[in-house]
């Protein structure tokens, strides 16, 4: 897990010198255009759909389009199929096996919409359903808890979108030397870790593109570390999980630049008013103010935050599994590919 988190800053070296005019972030793009999808869903488990959240977020903002996340069951146990003319699916999986992401993927195709499959794997079920398929150029990622094929599927993404817009990558270019900056303050994380190494339940917290955030972060936590993390939209919290924090509690909260971090505004004197020990990634000023945290890069556009806010989180779940007594690369009862339907 550790070697993987600091693969990052490579993979999205990769994954931005194959984004060129021939490449398949540009062929799924042409494809998009010419389709012009009046809906957009996204299909996807566990990480991946933290990733799929994220993507709602920009295609909704950036793209003014109507966007929805899909359950699979509805189509596997169910055997639902809705007309999907005029639907773009995207289904996004780093290994592209879930079987319940392939027979969506291939359901929602035979039913009109138009499939495109983000994977780690361009040799997988899932690539082979789709009508195009993005490789996220991740590698062989041999931990059970995803880091570097999250980021790369944020990066995919992003790219994807902004080829349908006609842009190119460049507004992604600083992103690797930004994200090598986090990852060499891992010691730092690590000392910070030691804070919470008795707590037995945590909250995460941010809003708009951090949002997905949050959810990754109590993922990696619970699946790392076995605690009850639980993440919440910083609106939702307010309206009455804030009722479970006290001083027990540690609150991970992310507040960028941005809509999202000033939105956050809002929320920290309700959590100081709680008597929340409060762990912030985001600004040099909101770092300050809390408890604890990481202060994150300055000078990045908040749709590309969410690749870098999720390292100082990737490495307080390595950090804090090992503090425990655990070993974050073989989770108890986890496989890296988990087969569902």
């Amino acid at each position: 897990m550790a070697t993987e988190i600091q693969e990052q800053p490579a993979v999205w070296r990769r994954l931005l010198a194959a984004a060129g005019e021939d490449s398949d972030i540009a062929r799924a793009a042409a494809l998009v255009r010419a389709y012009q999808p009046r809906f957009v869903l996204f299909v996807a488990r566990g990480t991946s759909d933290h990733a799929a959240l994220y993507a709602k977020y920009v295609a909704e903002i950036v793209h003014g389009l109507p966007c929805g996340l899909v359950s699979p069951s509805t189509m596997t146990a169910y055997g639902a199929r809705p007309d999907l003319t005029g639907v773009l699916m995207i289904g996004i999986s780093q290994s592209g096996g879930s079987p319940d992401l392939v027979q969506s993927l291939a359901a929602a195709r035979e039913h009109g919409a138009l499939t495109v499959a983000i994977t780690n794997n361009a040799g997988s079920a899932l690539a082979s359903a789709a009508r195009a398929h993005v490789d996220i150029q991740a590698g062989p990622e041999l931990a059970v808890a995803a880091t570097k094929s999250y980021t790369a599927q944020l990066l995919a993404v992003h790219l994807l979108l902004a080829a349908v817009r006609g842009e190119d990558a460049g507004s992604a270019a600083p992103l690797p030397d930004a994200a090598e900056a986090l990852v060499a303050g891992d010691a730092t994380v690590a000392e910070l870790a030691q804070r919470y190494r008795f707590a037995s339940r945590l909250v995460t917290t941010g809003r708009g593109y951090s949002y997905p955030t949050a959810r990754e972060g109590a993922l990696k936590l619970m699946e790392t570390c076995y605690l009850s993390a639980q993440a919440f939209s910083g609106a939702d919290l307010l309206h009455g999980p804030l009722a479970m924090i006290d001083p027990q509690v540690p609150v991970l909260a992310v507040a960028a630049e941005g809509v999202g971090g000033a939105a956050m505004s809002q929320v920290f004197p309700r959590l100081a008013e709680q008597g929340a020990d409060v762990f912030c990634i985001g600004t040099p000023d909101t770092v300050a103010a809390a408890d604890a945290g990481v202060v994150l890069p300055t000078g990045v556009p908040e749709q590309l935050s969410p690749l870098l806010e999720i390292i100082p989180l990737q490495q307080l779940a390595l950090h804090l599994a090992l503090a425990r007594g655990g070993n974050p690369d073989a989770p108890r009862g986890l496989r890296k590919v988990t087969e569902t339907l």
